[in-house]
Order: structure tokens, then sequence, then C-alpha cells
């Protein structure tokens, strides 16, 4: 068999210029923070010197404690929530009888095919001061029943948003188990609340925990929910500190919202670490052999309907109602109990909304963005799957943790870097306010979602079709375009659908980024939200929610990509 070495041929240009790109994509938006920092001015500005002060003054600073203290309670509430509605959702749906299970299950992701910013627009209108579903119950209760302008309230909206992924994991880790165990344990005279709490539970903790970590890590760098809720009640949490400050801000303050964005980068670092840690660590929890077989759904016997009542009202009063009422609100002049729906129906709110040039731009705008920046990402994100699975490059290791890196990346602090990155690197002033930086910073942030959906096919793949094609002449990257890449086809579309999906309701980095010309849909969701125009701001997400609707259902029809089921 001929050998062929990396550092021969078209390989290695290739190869360390996709990882010198890589590098710089990631890193771009990471230094000028770091730099930030650590320096006494602005980074526009000369004469600048190292210093230390910053993370004193952030430290020192009262109203940064209060930050601090709300953002961990912010993100520990709704992490206890998630996790419980997605582990409760995952056993009652993945391992019991209970009817229509299936189609609950679908159902119950719903709330991550769309923004949380779009839950929680849909939460305000059936359940804010001026609630359908408030004014509704009004003549009942002298006060509403709940508040969402609390952390409280705020914690339930992002714990809903969250729940999937805990479901995911531990659906993927239920169904998976060694029925063995539970079978001795019927066996043994255990009934099904038993056998539930004492084998099934215990054997879900690494789903458990690891969800629980990225729920956590999650919640820490959520912006929308605390911006539209949190903003009006003075609850502020990290995101929203780092957005408040870091437009218009005095210049002897950039350095301390720097470090506010460093602290954040580096409490993520750690979990996400931590994420790693607890992945890794699961040997003792598994059940699965070689001649395991999918466990036996537990019969509930007479709880079965009010179990499927339960799930149904849930699913009814936490997704189905809010969504559905901010589509309603989209076709409506407002939204009132004591009004008739038909006499409020209307297409004023599209005909105004298309007719505003900035909302017109920011549908065009994502897109664009989406169907361009989804592809480009896609090509990307590929390329670098198979130099680190299907290549002998010598850093393919650390390529891999580098690719992987931005999922310790929040949002706020990926575009508060690449706004930093526009005044700090010379050349790349061109693209500003420009929808290509928009492209850059959502690719840099999404590859390890990308990565997720290529990567597991390539090691599908057996790697003696690659030493066929050596065998026959060719080199790597002629193997790569004609053996391995067709054989990735339905993974590329996995990955393309879920980074399309991704780009187009993504707002939080865009959030320091975008000016007039360079919208996106969630950021004049955001201004027509706090111009007081709810209608039209319904009209957008509805036309969000059913691009996306659209995109699922293609995917999973025509191509089969599925996420649960």
């Amino acid at each position: 068999m001929r050998a062929v070495s990396t550092g021969r041929g078209r390989e290695a240009p290739i190869q360390y210029g996709l990882a010198l790109l890589t590098v710089v994509l990631v890193a771009a938006p990471l230094i000028p923070i770091l730099y930030q920092a650590v320096i006494d001015r602005p980074l526009y500005d000369s004469g600048q010197q190292f210093t230390l002060n910053n993370f004193v003054e952030l430290a020192g600073t009262g109203e940064f404690i209060t930050v601090l203290i709300n953002t961990f309670l912010f993100a520990i509430a709704t992490t206890v929530i998630a996790q419980v509605l997605g582990t409760g959702a995952a056993v009652l749906i993945g391992r019991t009888d209970m009817p229509y299970a299936r189609l609950i299950g679908e159902m119950f992701l719903w709330p991550i095919y769309v923004s949380a910013l779009i839950l929680s627009f849909g939460w305000y209108a059936m359940y804010g001061p001026s609630g359908y579903l408030t004014l509704l119950l009004s003549p009942v209760f002298e006060e509403s029943p709940w508040d969402l302008y609390t952390l409280t309230g705020m914690a339930v909206m992002a714990g809903v948003s969250l729940a999937p992924v805990a479901f995911l994991y531990c659906t993927a880790s239920a169904g998976i188990a060694d029925p063995a165990l539970e079978e001795a344990a019927r066996v043994s005279g255990a009934g099904t609340m038993r056998t539930l709490v004492r084998i099934t539970l215990p054997l879900l903790k690494p789903a458990i925990f690891y969800s629980a970590v990225l729920n956590f890590t999650v919640a820490l760098e959520l912006l929308s929910i605390p911006l539209v809720f949190g903003g009006p009640a003075n609850i502020e949490v990290l995101s929203t500190f780092l957005l408040r400050n870091v437009i218009g801000v005095r210049q002897s303050g950039q350095g301390t919202v720097a470090t506010a964005a460093v602290f954040l980068l580096v409490i993520v670092c750690v979990l996400v670490w931590l994420q790693a840690r607890l992945l890794g660590n699961t040997r003792r929890y598994e059940t699965l052999g070689g001649k395991a077989t999918r466990p036996r759904p537990f019969a509930l016997n007479a709880l079965r309907i009010p179990a499927f009542l339960l799930a149904c009202t849930y699913l009814l009063f936490a997704v189905m109602l809010p969504l559905g009422t901010l589509i309603l609100r989209a076709f409506t002049s407002f939204l009132s109990p004591l009004v008739p729906v038909s006499e409020v129906l209307t297409f004023d709110n599209f005909t105004g909304l298309l007719a505003f040039d900035v909302a017109h731009r920011s549908i065009v705008n994502s897109f664009l963005i989406s169907i361009i920046g989804g592809a480009l990402a896609t090509l990307l994100v590929a390329s670098i799957a198979i130099v680190c699975h299907r290549s002998e490059f010598p850093f393919r290791k650390a390529l891999q943790y580098i690719a992987l890196f931005p999922r310790a990346v929040p949002g706020v602090v990926a575009g508060l870097g690449f706004f930093y990155a526009l005044t700090m690197i010379p050349g790349i002033g061109g693209i500003r306010n420009t929808i290509w930086i928009m492209i850059i910073a959502f690719t840099m942030h999404l590859i390890p979602a990308g990565f997720g959906a290529v990567a597991p096919i390539l090691l599908q793949i057996s790697p003696d079709l690659d030493r066929a094609a050596r065998v026959k002449g060719a080199d790597w990257l002629t193997t790569s375009r004609r053996i391995v890449l067709p054989l990735m086809k339905p993974a590329l579309v996995a990955c393309y659908t879920i980074l399309f999906i991704a780009f187009f309701k993504e707002y939080s980095t865009a959030m320091f980024l975008f000016a007039p010309g360079s919208e996106v849909i969630g950021t004049t969701q955001l201004n027509l939200w706090t111009g007081g125009e709810m209608g039209q701001a319904a009209a957008l997400a509805a036309i969000q929610i059913a691009v996306i609707g659209t995109c699922v259902g293609v995917a999973r029809t025509v191509f089969g990509v599925r996420l649960y089921g």
C-alpha cells in the first residue's frame, strides 16, 4: 500500500490552511475581549497600558454583585425547572405505555425549534399583565395569579424553553438501558413506581447531570427572557448587563464591560469542562451489552389516562396556547377576551410590517444569512470533521478541540468580541454594518452544532474505503471529495438543516453587530417590542415560526432528519 504523508502533495497546504482559518475564526472575538480587559483605555485609543484595575473596579461594584446574584439564581431555578420537566417527560413518554406517547414527544420538542425570544413573546401574549388568559381570569382573582416580571416567572419560561434538552438526553439514555435490571426488579415484586425510582432514574443520572450542566450554561447566557421581562422590573443578569453597558458606555468603562464578559466566559468554560468530565466518567452506569434489547415499557394501568391528560395539559398551557396566542395576535388589531376575535381580525400587522423598511430588510437579511451562511458553515464544518477524523494531519486532535471551543463562548460574548475585533484588527472594517460580519460571527458560534451532526457518520464509514482509494493512487483530497463526501450526504443535509434554523433564529450574537442595513429578524422583533408595536412583533414572529416549521417539516418528511422518534 502506498503511504501518503500529510506533508506531501496537496494535503498539507489545505489542512494547515483550514486549521489556521479555524484558529483565526475562533480567536478573532476572544483576543480583543481579553486584551480590552487588561488595558486602561478603549482599543481604538493610543497609549494603552496594561492594568488590572478593571478587575478591581468590577469586583468592587455593588451593582455587579447584584447582577451576579440574579444571574445565578435565575440559572439555578431555570435548570431545576427544565430538569424536572425534561426528565419527567422522558420517563413518561419514553418508558411507559402512555397513549400517543410519540406524538406528545414530538410536541414536547417544539420550544427547541423556536428561539426563547419568540416563546417569551407568546407567554407575554397569554400570561402578561394584559395577556389573554390574565384578562379572562381577572373577574375571578383580584390580582393576577402569576407575575412574569420576577426571577421566578422568568425561570419558568426559560425552564420550558430548555426542558427539551433534558428530554432528549434522558430519552436517548432510557431507550438503550439493559432491561435485565428492570425485569429483575419486577420479578422481585417491585411495582412500576418503585422500579422507576430505584432502577430507571439512577441509570439516568449521567444524562440528567450532563443536561443539567448544559442547561445551566445556557441559562447563564440567556438574553431574550431577561431582556423582555427583567428590564422593566429592573432585574439585570450578566447578559443584559453587557448589552446595556457596551453601547454608549463611557470610554473608561469599556475595560469594565470587557472584564465582565471575560468573567462570563470563564464561568462557561469551567462548566463546559465539567460537562466533559461528567460525560467521560459514566462507565459505572453502563448497562448496554451485546445482547441487550429495547426495554419493555412500564404499564401505567389505571394511570394511563391521567398521565396522558397531565402531559396534554402541560403542552397546552406551556407551549401551544402561548405560541397559538402569539400567532393569533399577528392577525388581530388587539386581542382581548372581552372582544370577539372575529371583530378584530386584520392583515394590517403584516402589511404594515412589510411596508416598514427595517422589518422588510431584516426578513431578507435573515434569509440571506441563513441560506448563504448555512451553506458556508456546513462546508467548513464538513472540512474540519474530515481533517479531524479521516486524515493523518498531525494536529487533528487540537483542531477538533478548537472547533468545539465555541460551545463555551456565549452568544453575547461572541457578538461583543467581534464588535471589538472590528476596531482592533486591520483590514476587516469593510465588513462592518454588513450581513457578512453576521455570517462570520454566527458561523463561529455555531461550529459545534454542525460538528455534532457531521462527525458521527464519519465514525461509521469504514476506513477501508479510504485505503482502497489510496491503493488506486488517489491522494487524500481526491479520496475525501470522491469517496467520503458522497457518503456524508445525509449528515450534510442534517447539518445544513440544523444550521439554517440556528442562523435564522439567532439574535443574541447580532445584538452588538447589527446596524442600519444589516438588521435580522430577532433584533427587529426586539425593537418593535420596545417601541410598543406588539402586533407587528407578533407578525414577524409568525413569519419566523412558519419558515422554521416548514424547514423542519421538509427535513423530516423528505430527508428523514429527526430529533426524536
